[in-house]
């Protein structure tokens, strides 16, 4: 008879195999197993059905609120090792609500600590950080991804006193439901991309939800249209005045979706591993196969090489030296382990993993969003390479 394996008291039970947690001091660990726990009672038990649904659980954000998660490092004074653990940790549990926190924090929060004025700041961020106020963050456009740098569509003019917009923005996560969006348009006199705070009750502003993905199905992502929409100008943020401005926010935001890349091989690793114990195939635990536990140490050394990086980056970033090439490779090589890991992992649960019942399909889908999302692989790749080369392939 095989030995039965208590999966909880192996010497390593999760993917964290270097244990560079313990490089957090000890405040900071007690703080992340808080929101662990918080994770396990209130997201994990039922984060696979609202994905099935493609809804989002908005009973969740008054708990959100109160677990007190908003901007840990300007605000609470937290180190961005910290706070990448903090959001690999959400992905972890469920990647729709790790990439709800991330628009709202990252992207929408963002914008407004780096951009606004001490004036705006004061007015707003106090209803942002206690999630009385939700946000989201309209930059892509229908016809504009990785060229929206040069290429932003959207416009605004300014005239009496105030700014008119005028354009479409698309996969705009939060904007079915959010009271904010910061609304990056161009502005047609002097060219220049500049950002705007829209209360969504405005008229000339809708959203509506994009339907039919496969992907993060709890984050409701819209299609913006602005048909005139009038701004004060006290809600043109101060410090936003060209597109350099805007890759300010993507610095760091870029840092958090390598973060998500983390936490869906961590994910992986933790469905595939117990999977591997538990089932049985010609009278003994799959795990006993050469070939499946060839499988889970590959994905426990992508697991480990992107958490390396981005703990050797998330320092980087502490003490003020991370550049944005760095944040680009870290996105385009975490998110390519990323998506051999899950895809391993996938395969280890044959047909069981194509179904949500084991979690696994769900993993292995959301990692395609946070692929292709806040930079393509491709275009992190060349803005890499161009960092190591001094020459631009991008046009």
């Amino acid at each position: 008879m095989p030995r039965e394996v208590d999966l909880n008291n192996l010497p390593y039970a999760d993917g964290d195999f270097y244990a560079f947690e313990q490089l957090l001091n000890e405040s900071e660990r007690e703080r992340l197993q808080i929101i662990r726990e918080f994770l396990a009672r209130e997201v994990k038990p039922i984060a696979t059905d609202y994905w099935n649904r493609a809804e989002f659980p908005h009973e969740l954000i008054p708990r959100l609120a109160e677990l007190d998660v908003v901007s840990p490092v300007r605000r609470q004074g937290y180190s961005n090792l910290f706070a990448g653990l903090v959001h690999a940790e959400f992905t972890r549990a469920d990647a729709s609500i790790a990439t709800f926190l991330g628009v709202h924090d990252g992207l929408f929060t963002g914008s407004i600590e780096l951009l606004a004025s001490e004036e705006q700041k004061a007015q707003w961020l106090p209803e942002i950080y206690s999630l009385q106020k939700i946000g989201a963050f309209g930059l892509t456009e229908p016809l504009g991804g990785s060229d929206v740098a040069g290429g932003t569509r959207t416009t605004a003019r300014h005239e009496n006193g105030h700014w008119v917009l005028n354009g479409a923005k698309r996969w705009i996560g939060n904007a079915t439901f959010s009271d904010w969006v910061v609304i990056y348009a161009r502005d047609v006199d002097d060219n220049q991309v500049k950002a705007f705070l829209v209360d969504t009750s405005t008229e000339g502003y809708s959203a509506s939800k994009i339907e039919n993905k496969i992907s993060l199905r709890g984050v409701q992502n819209a299609d913006i249209t602005l048909n005139n929409v009038i701004v004060p100008d006290d809600y043109k943020l101060a410090h936003a005045n060209s597109f350099k401005d805007t890759n300010k926010v993507l610095k760091v935001t870029r840092l958090a979706v390598a973060w998500q890349a983390v936490g869906l091989q961590l994910a992986a690793f933790d469905v595939a591993r117990r999977y591997a114990v538990e089932r049985q195939q010609f009278g003994r635990p799959i795990a006993s196969f050469q070939l499946i536990q060839d499988q889970l140490v590959q994905i426990l050394g992508n697991t480990v090489s992107s958490l390396g990086m981005m703990v050797r980056l998330a320092q980087l970033e502490d003490a003020g030296l991370a550049k944005d090439e760095q944040s680009a490779l870290a996105k385009a090589f975490t998110t390519a382990r990323m998506r051999e890991s899950v895809a391993l992992g996938r395969s280890i649960l044959g047909g069981n993993g194509i179904v949500t019942d084991y979690e696994m399909a769900k993993i292995f889908s959301d990692a395609e969003a946070v692929y292709s999302y806040e930079g393509t692989h491709e275009i992190n790749s060349l803005v890499t390479g161009r960092a190591i080369t001094g020459i631009s392939a991008i046009v």
